[in-house]
């Protein structure tokens, strides 16, 4: 009732909101506002709701699509995002002495696993970067914008629009009252949709369901697919491999939405307590040694990628090799043979489009 209730205040301001939105995407749309598209062929992922939709999983998706790809040669693909929390500004391409500070936690995250497959690089202004980014490195044959749906300066070959299985958006609002960052109609944008996190084991009506409940808001050929999360092992902070019978965990998280990861913990690995922090949040060492005191005797710590490369800074190597602290590794995953039609939709688009 009391949910009910705020939502009935704030509904006021988030159609002012939403029709703000509405006339700064329709400069855009008129050309009132300039909107370039790269010489590079790019693809951006972005949602309509406010974080937690899977958007990292799912550039990591794209890196090892392309990455694998016969067209594309060493260091010919980029990622470009603002950077969200980082402490410097203007663009910057992660090296190896860079830190959650300097170029933010999902970019970090991104460096380290793929650092010498791909060229990661943050910056707000996203025209200029790339501009940056073509200049001292020509051969760049693919840029990943990573949430940049919202960032209508650049126009990208193909626009990716993510959908939480649980958290639809067409049956939310903008924001104050919901959790929209426009209205419902800007996903007629999106050149293809995926709605991820879902159950692994949804019914084709239930998917036809949801398609129905998208489709007023998209063009009638927009695809759209199924995705879940695949969770990997737990992999050791001291030694960087995966370990097994792994049990009594304390899950450590700053997620947007960390539901889906305790429903797993909780029946994968006895789940102890969960121990939750904002989105993005910037941990400190009061708070390492606040989660390692208050553990329960014989459990360890579990926490998710983006979380474990800001601990790890926290950490000397002594300490790292004999705490026990672990990270869980997470993909995205296709429901049963979408995955395929999915890789062909991508190849089919690169060809039609012409960089």
């Amino acid at each position: 009732m009391k949910r009910f209730i705020a939502k009935s205040i704030f509904l006021p301001l988030s159609i002012l909101y939403g029709l703000i939105i509405d006339f700064r995407n329709w400069l855009f749309d008129n050309q009132l506002l300039p909107s370039v598209r790269p010489s590079v062929y790019s693809i951006s992922v972005g949602n309509l709701t406010v974080g937690g939709t899977g958007k990292t999983p799912m550039v990591e998706f794209l890196i090892k699509r392309y990455w694998s790809s016969v067209y594309m040669t060493n260091a010919s693909i980029a990622t470009l995002s603002r950077g969200y929390g980082r402490k410097t500004r203007g663009f910057r391409v992660a090296t190896v002495d860079d830190t959650a500070a300097t170029i933010g936690d999902e970019p970090l995250q991104i460096h380290r696993k793929f650092g010498k497959q791909v060229r990661v690089c943050v910056g707000e202004r996203r025209v200029e970067a790339i501009r940056l980014l073509l200049t001292h490195h020509p051969e760049t044959a693919l840029v990943v914008l990573d949430d940049a749906f919202q960032h209508r300066a650049v126009h990208p070959h193909l626009a990716i629009l993510l959908m939480d299985y649980k958290r639809p958006f067409y049956d939310d609002y903008p924001f104050p009252a919901g959790r929209l960052r426009e209205r419902r109609k800007g996903a007629h944008r999106a050149d293809v949709i995926v709605v991820t996190k879902c159950p692994m084991n949804l019914w084709e009506a239930e998917q036809q369901r949801i398609i129905s409940r998208i489709r007023p808001y998209t063009g009638s050929e927009t695809p759209i697919f199924f995705a879940g999360l695949q969770y990997g092992q737990p992999v050791s902070f001291a030694t960087h491999q995966p370990v097994a019978d792994l049990k009594n965990v304390v899950l450590v998280s700053g997620l947007a939405n960390a539901d889906p990861l305790e429903n797993y913990v909780r029946q994968a690995y006895g789940m102890q307590k969960h121990v939750r922090f904002a989105d993005h949040y910037a941990y400190t060492r009061a708070d390492l040694e606040s989660i390692l005191t208050n553990r329960p005797d014989g459990s360890v710590v579990l926490t998710t990628e983006k979380d474990w490369v800001k601990l790890d800074d926290l950490l000397t190597a002594e300490e790292r090799s004999t705490w026990p602290l672990y990270y869980l590794p997470v993909a995205i995953q296709f429901l049963a043979e979408q995955e395929s039609a999915f890789l062909a939709f991508l190849t089919t688009h690169k060809q039609l489009t012409k960089a």
